[in-house]
Order: C-alpha cells, then structure tokens, then sequence
C-alpha cells in the first residue's frame, strides 16, 4: 500500500464515523419533531373535531348518543374524556398515558361502530389507533415519572 493511500484511509474512516455521528442527532431531532407534530396534530383532532361536537351538544354527537340510548350523559362524558385526553398529549409527562387512553377509548369507539352502525365508520378509530400507539411507545419513558410523582404524593 502506498504511502498516500495509507495516510488518506484512516481520515475516510474518520470522516465517515463523524458525519454519521453527526447525522444521527438530527435524524433523532426530526424524528421528535415528527412526533411532537402529530401529537399536536391529534390533540387539535380530538379537541375540536371530536369533543367540540359533544360537549356544545351538536346535532351530529347527540342524535347519534339518542340513537345509541347513551343520552346526553354519554355524550358529555364521551366529550369530556376527549378533551382530557387532547390537552395532557401536550404534557410531556402525561403524554405516552394520555395516547393509551385515548387508544382505548378508540377501541370502544371501533366496538360501537361495529355494533350500533354496522361498522359504516368503523376504520376511523383504527386509524387514529395508529399514531396513538406509537405516541405512547415512543413517550413512555415520561410512564416513569408520572408514578414517581404520584406515589410521592401519596407517600
């Protein structure tokens, strides 16, 4: 091997170990960009498209409660989860918690429509399922923090 070749191989490997390492924090910042977006995305979903409906009693929400035969109380506590949940998925500890909730409440949602309307809708909480799990994966390391904060309340 050359003199030249030798002395330009270690610097290749070098230059090529430091760009990865650079390019890796901002492949991870946007990817928590990517994430932090959907999460104000789906809040902003579940607060105004969702919750709104309910909780000002829109036609829309209630003839589908009363058809259900879940009334107003339904309803409003239906509504009430929603905006719950919308607001603590910009908590940061409350995040990873609030998308499991509100995944489980999509699962209702998904039996109902199954249910009550003949699944005409039913792939609607599938799909918001989707971004809520992977929220609640990424976030859950807040999962710890929160039981700390908790537990030390009580202690």
């Amino acid at each position: 091997m050359s003199e030249t070749a030798a002395s330009t191989a270690p610097r290749a490997s070098v230059a090529s170990t430091a760009s990865t390492a650079a390019a890796t924090p901002t492949r991870g910042r946007g990817a928590r960009i990517a994430l932090r977006t959907v999460q104000v995305v789906l809040a902003l979903f579940f607060a105004v498209a969702s919750a709104l409906p309910k909780l000002i009693a829109h036609s829309s929400a209630s003839d589908t409660f009363a058809e259900m035969g879940w009334g107003d109380a339904g309803m409003y506590a239906i509504g009430v989860l929603e905006l719950a949940g919308a607001v603590a998925l910009l908590i940061p500890v409350l995040q990873s918690a609030a998308a499991t909730a509100l995944s489980a409440l999509m699962a209702g949602a998904f039996v109902i429509q199954l249910t009550y309307f003949d699944g005409e809708n039913a792939v609607t909480p599938l799909i918001l399922m989707v971004p809520l799990l992977l929220i609640a994966r990424a976030r859950r390391r807040h999962n710890e923090e929160l039981l700390r904060r908790v537990r030390g309340r009580h202690a």
